[in-house]
């Protein structure tokens, strides 16, 4: 039995644990959060995981919520009009092949850990700093890092080359709300663009108290939607987040008229710089630590794609590991398991990158032509399950062009 340790359970790590321990591969996960205190504690993140992401979960049959969580079945994108800020100057939607789903981390978490435990998983329940990984390290043939925080995340190094910015990019809050009106048609995720002020997007969830809808603030640093780092306590915030919208997006508001916040850790405010760190961790004794999930790749919320790249993240570690069999899990290995999972994640770093700097040609032609061609409305809301399949029409205006055009002739799956 080769002996494997997993150092946090989240997103990204517990996907991998449950697939090994199914192979009979001896896992310990290490975490620092009972599921008591995960469940009494605040919410963590926003998670819409779109069907390929979801489909790593139903594999390993820890989809438990699947019957329970409200469906998210599309995409709207809006952009308000710059001199009439009532209205907008882009406005348009497209239908999800298979539907998304949004379950608080504070319901999949503990439940994950229990089941590991149910399962035959060993559950160690601990802060891991430079002392217990040499431990561990040294106990295990392959010791994982999937923590998305904390002081030995900080331990890999930062790749500059891969890491465009060095200071966050958004100062982002989150709301969890129960009585948002819906949206008409379908459910989706709603992204509303304010050039100049920062970004907004809201879907529906499931939370402890039932289903739910997750907005998502991010504004430009020091501008008017930088504005809940200092509220204080969930009221405020509550009402901080209300007034964004009646001041900036009317349309939401007009969604928002009867919301209250979902429970008194329903909220979250913050900010991190988008950062790619080196995967492999360099311990005192010369032992190796691999990273994974937002320990090494770690995208600003604003494309969504942070748990849907742990799963992806996930899959990928978990078939380059079965596929070792009894070598050695050496450096060299290390390093191309996580070049086999960059090969997809760079694309989704580079996008959801593009997303918060001025929009480019090529990227103002794909969103605003989308409001008059509903097939590209449709192939862009898919695109959010494979962002790769955006390019090369992301970074070239010629190939978006060619894309507009291409579109034009695709049957619509309904």
């Amino acid at each position: 039995m080769r002996t494997i340790a997993i150092i946090g359970g989240g997103q990204a790590g517990m996907p991998v644990a449950f697939g090994l321990l199914a192979q009979g591969y001896e896992v310990t996960l290490y975490t620092n959060r009972t599921p008591e205190q995960i469940r009494a504690g605040r919410v963590m993140s926003s998670q819409c995981m779109f069907a390929n992401a979801l489909d790593v979960e139903r594999r390993l049959g820890i989809n438990f919520w699947e019957d329970e969580c409200p469906p998210v079945e599309g995409i709207g994108f809006a952009l308000p009009h710059p001199e009439q800020p009532d209205t907008k100057a882009v406005d348009w939607s497209g239908r999800l092949d298979r539907i998304a789903q949004a379950t608080d981390q504070r319901i999949k978490m503990p439940v994950w850990i229990e089941e590991f435990a149910e399962r035959g998983g060993r559950v160690v329940f601990e802060d891991v700093g430079v002392a217990e990984l040499e431990r561990i390290s040294t106990e295990h043939e392959l010791t994982i890092l999937a923590a998305g925080k904390g002081e030995v995340v900080r331990l890999f190094e930062r790749d500059a080359s891969r890491s465009p910015f060095d200071k966050p990019q958004r100062a982002l809050a989150l709301t969890y709300v129960h009585g948002l009106e819906p949206t008409p048609d379908y459910s989706r995720v709603s992204f509303n663009f304010i050039p100049g002020v920062g970004e907004y997007f809201v879907f529906p969830s499931l939370t402890l108290s039932g289903p739910c809808d997750i907005m998502v603030f991010e504004g430009i640093p020091n501008g008017p939607l930088d504005r809940f780092k200092d509220a204080q306590g969930p009221q405020d915030h509550f009402d901080r987040s209300i007034s964004f919208l009646e001041e900036f997006l009317p349309w939401e508001a007009d969604r928002a008229r009867n919301c209250e916040l979902t429970d008194a850790q329903g909220y979250l405010a913050g900010s991190f710089p988008p950062t790619v760190r080196k995967p492999v961790l360099t311990l005192p004794s010369g032992n190796i630590v691999l990273g994974m999930g937002d320990a090494v790749v770690v995208n600003d919320p604003i494309t969504g794609q942070g748990s849907n790249n742990a799963a992806k993240c996930a899959q990928v570690y978990l078939d380059q590991i079965l596929a070792r069999g009894e070598r050695s899990f050496d450096r060299e290995w290390m390093e191309a398991t996580f070049e086999t999972y960059w090969n997809y994640a760079h694309r989704v770093v580079s996008w959801t990158n593009s997303m918060l700097l001025p929009p480019t040609p090529q990227a103002f032609a794909l969103l605003s032509g989308a409001a008059q061609q509903p097939k590209l409305a449709h192939f862009l809301a898919n695109a959010f399950d494979n962002p790769p399949v955006l390019y090369p029409a992301w970074d070239n205006l010629a190939e978006a062009e060619k894309l507009i055009q291409i579109t034009a002739d695709l049957p619509v799956t309904a």
